[in-house]
């Protein structure tokens, strides 16, 4: 065999050595009975042809690669944004493994979160018996200043009761009576990472705002919703916020969280808004939302306890951005400042120095609601056609904003409205009507492999491709990175078009 103790060579080498790629041939002929190549080429283009799409797309009973994950991972993620935070998952042991799995490949930091471990006896009898010694072991064992709890499958389909179990766990001596240990329902089997994001941000403001009594100042709340590029984009935030003068408070701040530093000292809770702050927060006149499709219910609890609220789709680009400084101007009384304004004037330079290779590129678009509507906002400002727009959690509602979005600017016409469809929907769509570019995540990368359409990763997650988290996308700033990556790809592209010496290559340019 070619690998050795002094010759260590990686998996993306070694199986392609002689020895392993006669193992696998070996393996198709004894083992799994495998078609021949031609019948493997005939049913693949069959799968990329009009009559097979309108098989796939009349599919009901079946999802395949939906672009979402499910409700506890968004409450660990919420979660992680506060002070001291850990998350306790009621639930079996490898649902939290994919939880923290997912945020740790995205982040490339740890992602700290217990479970209650339930196995058949708890599916059976029910989990209170894990949830009473999880929640002693998980404050003896890792000192935290809150334990926020969410659930599993295996929790919901039970009926096991959160607010009960955590009260008989505190009876019992688990944690201190006065210890804080907020709590959502998260069943995994409905809703998406949103919905939870949501459930989790609710289930923590009502822990502390519940009985309190209110007395309105001049802050603000922002929740910035579920985002894999939370890093830089808070952090940009914070700087715009700075800038105009405003006091706020962020619900959920996870920019130091999965961003720290490597200095010899491993840091648990690095990071997060402050309890103290959360406690406050129920005194600030507003919360604002950045993303409404993660925070609907949470904007309702905070209307209930008097606040004003407003809800944007993620500030990216021109239009996004000027919507954000508006409403919290609006809000905060507060002026928008020469610098910000200066900044957008250079986004929208950038825009028009790159026109002539922006201009009538046509696009599909996926991830979640508010990003892609974002990002199909940006697309268009930039002369640019979302042909495909799909979101597997988007809603009727979501569906109708997009096409009302869609239909306000002319190169938004001719886009599709994909609501509630899943990736392999999406390749049976760009097979048949294909775009120039592909924006999503990192599962897009086989839809670009398959039909030969360059992927640009501009949402949650990211496993392939490394610290793109830490340049924000939010913002005019953002806006500016969002526009280097499509022109990149762009550009990319024509070389691969025009790069083969001898043939193609008289338009293999230096100077575009």
């Amino acid at each position: 065999m070619p690998q050795s103790a002094d010759k260590v060579l990686d998996h993306n080498k070694l199986f392609h050595e002689p020895e392993y790629k006669e193992m696998f041939k070996n393996k198709r002929a004894t083992f799994e009975n495998a078609p021949t190549a031609p019948q493997v080429t005939e049913i693949l283009d069959w799968t990329k042809s009009w009559d097979y799409r309108e098989k796939n797309l009349a599919r009901e009973a079946l999802v395949i690669n939906p672009a979402k994950a499910c409700q506890p991972l968004g409450a660990v993620f919420a979660a992680a944004g506060y002070e001291g935070t850990m998350s306790f998952v009621h639930g079996s042991q490898g649902c939290v493994a994919y939880y923290r799995s997912h945020l740790s490949r995205h982040f490339k930091e740890p992602a700290s979160a217990v479970s209650s471990s339930m196995t058949e006896d708890a599916a059976v009898f029910g989990g209170l018996t894990n949830m009473v010694d999880g929640l002693a072991n998980t404050y003896a064992l890792y000192q935290p200043k809150m334990i926020a709890v969410s659930t599993t499958c295996m929790a919901e389909v039970i009926g096991d009761d959160l607010n009960s179990f955590i009260i008989q766990s505190k009876e019992k001596g688990s944690v201190p009576e006065d210890f804080d240990v907020p709590f959502a329902h998260t069943p995994a089997f409905v809703g998406s990472h949103v919905d939870g994001y949501d459930n989790m941000q609710k289930g923590i403001l009502t822990h502390f705002w519940k009985d309190a009594e209110r007395a309105e100042t001049d802050s603000i709340n922002i929740i910035p919703g579920f985002d894999g590029f939370a890093v830089a984009n808070i952090r940009e935030m914070n700087r715009m916020l700075a800038a105009m003068g405003v006091e706020y408070t962020i619900l959920s701040d996870v920019s130091d969280v999965y961003d720290t530093p490597s200095d010899g000292d491993y840091q648990m809770y690095a990071g997060g808004t402050k309890l103290d702050d959360v406690k406050a927060a129920i005194n600030a006149k507003a919360t604002l939302s950045l993303q409404e499709y993660c925070t609907r219910r949470t904007l309702e609890f905070c209307e209930e306890k008097g606040q004003k609220t407003a809800a944007l789709h993620y500030p990216m680009g021109v239009s996004g951005t000027d919507e954000f400084l508006m409403t919290v101007s609006e809000l905060t009384g507060k002026a928008v400042p020469d610098c910000l304004t200066l900044e957008r004037g250079r986004l929208v330079d950038a825009m028009a120095d790159s026109q002539a290779y922006l201009h009538g590129k046509t696009y599909a678009i996926y991830g979640d609601p508010d990003f892609v509507y974002a990002m199909a906002k940006f697309v268009m400002e930039t002369g640019g056609e979302p042909t495909h727009c799909l979101a597997t959690n988007g809603s009727k509602d979501w569906a109708k904003k997009m096409e009302e979005l869609l239909g306000s600017s002319p190169y938004g016409q001719g886009c599709q409205v994909w609501a509630g469809k899943d990736l392999w929907h999406l390749r049976s769509i760009l097979a048949t009507e294909p775009t120039d570019l592909l924006i999503g995540n990192s599962y897009g990368k086989y839809l670009e492999r398959d039909l030969n359409i360059p992927l640009i990763r501009l949402t949650f997650p990211i496993f392939d491709r490394h610290h793109h988290h830490r340049f924000p996308t939010f913002g005019y700033q953002g806006g500016l990175t969002v526009l280097v990556k499509i022109l990149d790809t762009i550009f990319d592209k024509l070389d691969t078009e025009t790069g083969t010496l001898g043939e193609t290559d008289i338009s293999f340019d230096l100077t575009r």
